[in-house]
């Protein structure tokens, strides 16, 4: 379970986000980060009775400020990921510990060319299954809605019309469901965080069988 002090760091990194700071606390964030790290393996466990999880990764709370305008050198907040066992299984688990902020949920964040043409082709030719896992009442009580980023009218070779053009112009696919502190501090937490991810586990299903088939449904792994 997530420690009160685990938050207390990331309150209190916000509020002093400088190297000296951080520096003189070095002993609450290793002990912060012990805790998150505890934290995967219970999750970790809790998926594997009912996927295969390949590998895990927490993120470095050391911020990339090369490109940003934002100079504060950490975040404040613990996020890591798990990637599903094989070129089979597709979509991966994502979690970010932070105050007031925390979420849980997954999907496909960056698709390469071929797959993201794969995915709207499927949409194009299909609406219907993807719009009963979205409209599906416990998806909707766990996430609300699908999110992403997309194109503004249409993709390239795509009808702007077509029925299903919502689904068509994404070009991110993920949901998360958002926790408070009081939630994410309860005994109950790692196995919410579990079903959480379980709750997810129809659209990755269904998003790893439209990747590693063709139109015709025919596979495409060797």
């Amino acid at each position: 379970m997530i420690e009160t002090q685990t938050l207390k760091f990331l309150k209190d990194i916000e509020s002093h986000n400088n190297r000296e700071w951080f520096e003189k606390h070095k002993s609450d964030y290793t002990l912060a980060q012990e805790n998150i790290k505890a934290l995967m393996v219970e999750l970790e466990d809790g998926l594997n009775r009912s996927d295969s999880i390949e590998s895990k990764k927490i993120f470095r709370i050391y911020r990339d400020v090369r490109f940003s305008k934002d100079k504060t050198p950490y975040k404040n907040y613990f996020s890591g990921y798990f990637k599903r066992l094989g070129a089979e299984r597709r979509g991966s688990y994502y979690f970010s510990i932070q105050p007031n902020n925390t979420v849980i949920g997954g999907g496909f964040y960056g698709p390469n060319k071929e797959d993201l043409f794969r995915i709207r082709k499927e949409f194009e030719a299909d609406g219907e299954t993807i719009k009963g896992i979205v409209n599906d009442a416990n998806f909707i009580k766990t996430f609300g809605t699908l999110q992403g980023n997309g194109v503004a009218t249409a993709p390239k070779g795509f009808d702007k019309t077509h029925p299903n053009i919502h689904f068509i112009r994404k070009k991110q696919f993920y949901a998360f469901r958002q926790f408070t502190d009081k939630e994410v501090l309860s005994k109950d937490f790692p196995k919410i965080a579990i079903e959480t991810f379980i709750a997810i586990r129809p659209f990755f299903d269904y998003m790893s069988d439209v990747l590693t088939t063709n139109l015709n449904g025919e596979s495409i792994l060797k």
